[in-house]
């Protein structure tokens, strides 16, 4: 039987080494098994194409604007710190304060009432800001409307305009940040009753230092009060604060108002202030002490709060207590006092109701009650 010819062998690729067609067998014994081949490998971890995670490109975060302290009440209208940016920058601003309250001293009869209906406009440009503020629930329409002026490091600023005098940590802090409805009696007896401090017509400097322990120094010249009687003004007053952070967490301050300061300043006010905020906790305090036109007085304010945070985001429930005392020591002796209590429920930054119930005794009260108050608040 003729034998049959061997079918040519294909050509090797260039990069292939040349194979023995003859030795097949040979070729095939010197390759190892896969079994083997397991076997000598060391065990390594390699994951699959599928199991290998591709790092996705981290989003460059831009950093918020810094906001400048609040001026007016509300703060609502502070404009950001846009350095770098010009042009003209306008911000709507406004909020609504809605009570009910009922008061022992009178029976517990409700009442019902629009605490605050502010708008307002605040405008910014690089070293210059601007705001007006108007409450359509206030007998004093106008609010706040001033001009403040600074350097490219806001370390120098100058304020002109009508906006709250730097006298009193409790007065100056924003009323949507201030944990309970009322200010107190302390500060309404010192503002209504005898006019230190408050919302003026003035002129007022400040002085930033960062490097100082953060010192801020702010001094300024007031529009006298206006006597309801004979219509005539008195001289001009001076309101003077300086408030230093030694550490992260707290925050010392001090500040002075005279009334008719260049004309011997008979009526005045010292006070001393502190703030300690740890996490949720937030406790403040404040001495007070001077002379008005009853005699020397003395007065003593403490706040306690503690912020909660909820399950849903932006939700938190923040419980409250507060204390405090006045005296009169002059020849007409009094004293006052108030204790306050309650929960406030807050959502994000724009909602809040606050349920509290106050025992006072207040100047001109007989004998000391209880009233209580629902609030509910929201700012846009």
């Amino acid at each position: 039987m003729p034998a049959l010819a061997a079918e040519p062998a294909p050509e090797a690729e260039a990069w292939q080494p040349e194979v023995d067609a003859a030795q097949p067998e040979a070729i095939a014994a010197a390759q190892p098994e896969p079994e083997e081949v397991a076997a000598l490998t060391p065990e390594l971890d390699t994951p699959t194409p599928a199991q290998v995670e591709v790092p996705k490109p981290e989003k460059k975060k831009e950093p918020k604007p810094k906001l400048e302290e609040p001026l007016s009440e509300g703060g609502e209208g502070t404009a950001a710190n846009r350095e770098g940016k010009g042009g003209l920058r306008v911000v709507p601003f406004g909020r609504v304060f809605a009570r009910v309250s009922a008061d022992e001293r009178e029976k517990y009869a409700r009442s019902l009432s629009i605490e605050s209906a502010r708008v307002g406009l605040a405008a910014s440009l690089p070293h210059v800001e601007a705001e007006v503020t108007a409450d359509l629930s206030s007998k004093s329409l106008l609010k706040d409307a001033f001009v403040r002026v600074a350097d490219e490091q806001k370390r120098l600023r100058l304020y002109g305009g009508q906006f709250k005098a730097p006298f009193l940590a409790r007065e100056l802090e924003s009323a949507w940040r201030l944990p309970v409805i009322h200010r107190g009696l302390v500060a309404d007896y010192l503002e209504d009753t005898h006019n230190l401090g408050g919302r003026r017509l003035g002129l007022m400097g400040e002085v930033s230092l960062k490097e100082a322990w953060k010192l801020k120094v702010s001094g300024g010249v007031f529009q006298g009060t206006k006597d309801d009687d004979t219509g005539i003004r008195a001289s001009e007053d001076a309101a003077l604060r300086a408030t230093v952070r030694p550490i992260k967490m707290l925050t010392l301050g001090a500040s002075t108002y005279f009334a008719q300061a260049f004309e011997g300043a008979r009526t005045y006010a010292l006070a001393a202030d502190a703030a300690l905020k740890l996490g949720g906790l937030q406790v403040t305090g404040e001495y007070v002490n001077g002379h008005l036109p009853t005699g020397p007085f003395a007065a003593q304010m403490g706040l306690a709060s503690y912020t909660v945070p909820l399950l849903l985001e932006g939700l938190a429930v923040q419980p409250v207590a507060g204390a405090e005392m006045m005296q009169l020591l002059g020849p007409l002796k009094a004293r006052g006092y108030a204790f306050v209590g309650g929960i406030n429920v807050l959502y994000s930054e724009h909602f809040k109701a606050q349920l509290q119930a106050e025992h006072a005794l207040r100047p001109g009260d007989l004998a000391a009650g209880f009233e209580y108050s629902l609030q509910l608040a929201t700012r846009f």
